[in-house]
C-alpha cells in the first residue's frame, strides 16, 4: 500500500477523505507518518482523533488547492469560514502547514 497514489485521512467521527498521497505530502506531520514504521506507512491510512470531519475536510480542500495551484504565482485567497478559522489555524499548526515556505518545498 505504501506506493499507492491515494492515502486515507480518518476524522475523529470517522469520516473518511481519500486524498492524493502528492497533495498531502505538503504537511511534513503526514510525510512523517508515512515514512516511518508506524501502521500509517505501511496501509496509508492516517486516523485524526482529534480533528473533526467539517475542520478536515477543509484540510484536505487546502491540500488539494496547494496542490493545483503549486506552480502558479498569482493564486486566489482560498475561501476560509470565519467560524472555522480558529480549529483551522490549529489543524494547520498540528499539520506544521507554515505559510508559503511549506508551500514551495513541500514535495
Amino acid at each position: 500500500m505504501s506506493d499507492s497514489k491515494y492515502i486515507t485521512l480518518v476524522s475523529s467521527e470517522g469520516f473518511e477523505f481519500v486524498v492524493l498521497r502528492e497533495a498531502a505530502l505538503v504537511s511534513p506531520t503526514i510525510k512523517g507518518m508515512l515514512r516511518s514504521q508506524f501502521s500509517e506507512a505501511q496501509t496509508g491510512r492516517c486516523t485524526f482523533p482529534e480533528i473533526s470531519a467539517v475542520v478536515l475536510e477543509k484540510v484536505v480542500e487546502y491540500f488539494h488547492y496547494w496542490y493545483r495551484n503549486r506552480d502558479k504565482e498569482d493564486v486566489p485567497d482560498m475561501d476560509i469560514p470565519v467560524e472555522l478559522c480558529l480549529e483551522l489555524l490549529m489543524a494547520a499548526d498540528y499539520f506544521n502547514l507554515d505559510a508559503k515556505p511549506a508551500m514551495r518545498d513541500a514535495v
